[in-house]
């Protein structure tokens, strides 16, 4: 894992505008009852009362992963 000085949070309306997921469709990929779960996207950290970020390694990870699946499956 990166050294606490490169690691860097991000706020929800960044990870919206990375991943292009909507505020719902990122929590409702956090809730395993949910039919949009998702369970490689990474889990926010608690910055505080009412207040989460994610680790902007994790997200850029994640999109990654998801280009990397897409050569994985055939047309």
């Amino acid at each position: 894992m990166d050294s606490a000085q490169n690691i860097r949070f991000i706020r929800r309306q960044e990870v919206e505008r990375r991943t292009g997921k909507g505020r719902s469709t990122i929590y409702a990929s956090l809730q395993r009852s949910n039919k949009r779960f998702d369970p490689s996207f990474p889990r926010p950290v608690r910055i505080g009362p009412g207040s989460v970020a994610w680790v902007e390694s994790e997200i850029e990870d994640w999109i990654k992963l998801r280009i990397a699946e897409r050569g994985a499956v055939p047309v």
